[in-house]
């Protein structure tokens, strides 16, 4: 058969001497192929292609590896342009407890915010700094000169129209800077004064009309850099992009929209004719943007919390009363993260949904075979072990430790061991964990199998209790420790888990006990491999 472009498909190679297996990353440079590579040998079947090359590397490469990829995430072309009406059966919105303990409805927010620009979280406690704990459930803070939050109320000496009581036009925050937060998170703390509703219009909807009913105008505004700029006292910000900005391809990624910042004085660069096409398209979009049929309003409550993608949605409000000539009753905190790590957090999110579906098919399909000659079945004898850590009150990592230790057995590795070859079971199970689960499940995984290694050295008759399955493969697996291969064990930083999932292992082989369900562990799976990646796991 004939192959694909030699050097795109070797720099593809998905094998562990070419990429790292936890991160996927390259370990070689595209200078390290050879000059005239070719293929010397390939063969195609349904499990996928492989390839000898002329340098005696081998490649294999799985059926579907070269699906091609969605659009941007970012553009138009992945979005839900949308209008107020769309909305008339309820906004996207969840409530903040359900979405902290539900990795399922922390998806459904998370990718409503990429897909329509914003999501509501309704009855996070109306308290101070409680918009960081926001931002910091999918990303991180993004700091500004503003601190790493701000207070959105009447102040008397008002650096920004934002802190003031009148009313607020629909724009995008922040276009001066380079480059600009991508998403804006504001908490309601009070909202009890006259006036003072939210609005919000997509400013991707706006541009696409734009484009839609007078081409030309959207021309220039995507290539007409506009200069912005905001200072005060101990700050000054300058950016020039333009209104709309595309991607290499045209689609619209990006815009930039608020009149209060803008700096058009520099402009005069531009010839007559120039800045009469700059007006004419400028004024036409402004116009589109405040048509009311485009613009949701909606009345921010106490507890309330709206993340907005700030490279997408215009975001407005009402004028509001006063209500006792200090303040106000309106207040408002904010702070401003980015959609990368919000991107981020939804992909593992939804990876880690497929990763369990596969899990879960193994357990049930599998796992219901013989496990080493036990009296039990491989997915009993894991989902026991978790039983039996769930019950002694064991933190998620550990619960998750016990479920998975044995995976390395799937795929028929097991029968090796059975029949003399030592399979590593440990060792492949945490090589298959580790893209997905931190070192607190991975390692006692890992280490399970010594484990039993080093119990039988460290106290004495533990193996007369051992069964006569792992008796047999205790010999397999390098019987005892020597003294000094124990001392090592038990200094190792996940030694004491790795014995502790060992002795669940070895109860976990009672086929009159209650087994139960995979299903019951998915969400303290989820929370896993969800803490792998925006915080250290609890202990």
């Amino acid at each position: 058969m004939s192959v694909p472009h030699p050097y795109w498909l070797r720099d593809n190679c998905p094998c562990a001497d070419c990429r790292d297996p936890r991160g996927g990353q390259k370990l070689f440079r595209i200078g390290d192929l050879p000059d005239g590579l070719t293929a010397v040998e390939t063969a195609e079947d349904a499990a996928g292609l492989t390839v000898r090359w002329s340098d005696g590397h081998r490649s294999h490469y799985p059926a579907g590896w070269d699906a091609p990829a969605g659009p941007d995430e970012r553009t138009e072309h992945a979005k839900r342009l949308w209008q107020a009406a769309d909305f008339a059966r309820g906004l996207p919105e969840a409530d903040w407890a359900a979405y902290l303990a539900d990795p399922e409805e922390r998806t459904a927010v998370l990718a409503a915010v990429l897909r329509s620009g914003f999501a509501l979280l309704r009855g996070v406690p109306a308290e101070e700094r409680r918009v960081l704990r926001v931002a910091r459930s999918f990303g991180y803070v993004r700091e500004t000169n503003y601190g790493e939050l701000f207070d959105v109320r009447v102040e008397p000496d008002p650096a920004n129209l934002a802190f003031t009581s009148a009313a607020i036009a629909p724009h995008t925050d922040n276009p001066y800077r380079d480059p600009v937060p991508t998403l804006q998170l504001l908490h309601c703390l009070r909202n009890d004064c006259a006036g003072g509703d939210s609005g919000l219009v997509d400013g991707f909807r706006a541009a696409a009309l734009l484009r839609e009913q007078d081409p030309a105008a959207f021309a220039v505004l995507a290539r007409t850099p506009v200069p912005f700029r905001y200072r005060d006292r101990g700050t000054e910000l300058t950016a020039e992009r333009p209104l709309i900005g595309l991607d290499p391809r045209g689609a619209i990624r990006e815009v930039r929209f608020n009149d209060r910042s803008t700096r058009t004085a520099a402009l005069s660069a531009l010839d007559p004719a120039e800045l009469d096409a700059f007006y004419a398209a400028y004024r036409r979009f402004a116009a589109i943007v405040l048509r009311p049929e485009l613009r949701l309003d909606f009345r921010l409550a106490p507890g309330d919390c709206l993340v907005l993608d700030n490279t997408r949605l215009l975001h407005a409000r009402t004028a509001f009363e006063p209500g006792d000539g200090t303040g106000g009753h309106r207040h408002l905190q904010g702070c401003y993260a980015d959609l990368d790590s919000l991107s981020s957090t939804l992909a593992v999110l939804r990876r880690g949904t497929a990763v369990l579906d596969e899990l879960e098919a193994l357990f049930e399909g599998e796992g219901s075979g013989e496990y080493l000659g036990e009296a039990v079945t491989l997915a009993a004898h894991m989902l026991q072990a978790a039983a039996l850590a769930r019950a002694a009150g064991a933190p998620p990592a550990l619960v998750a430790a016990a479920l998975l230790h044995d995976i390395g057995h799937f795929r028929g590795s097991g029968r090796e061991l059975m029949a003399g070859t030592d399979n590593r079971h440990g060792e492949s199970a945490a090589a298959r964990l580790a893209p997905y689960f931190p070192p607190a499940v991975t390692e006692p995984v890992r280490l399970h199998v010594e484990a039993k290694r080093y119990l039988c050295t460290a106290e004495p008759g533990y193996a007369d209790r051992l069964s006569p399955a792992s008796v047999h493969t205790l010999a397999v697996q390098g019987g005892p420790m020597t003294p000094d291969e124990a001392a090592a064990f038990a200094a190792h930083p996940f030694g004491a888990d790795a014995v502790t999932v060992r002795r669940w292992d070895e109860a976990a082989k009672d086929p009159s006990a209650p087994i139960p369900s995979f299903a019951e562990f998915r969400p303290l799976l989820m929370e896993s491999m969800h803490q792998s990646a925006f915080a250290p796991p609890r202990r």
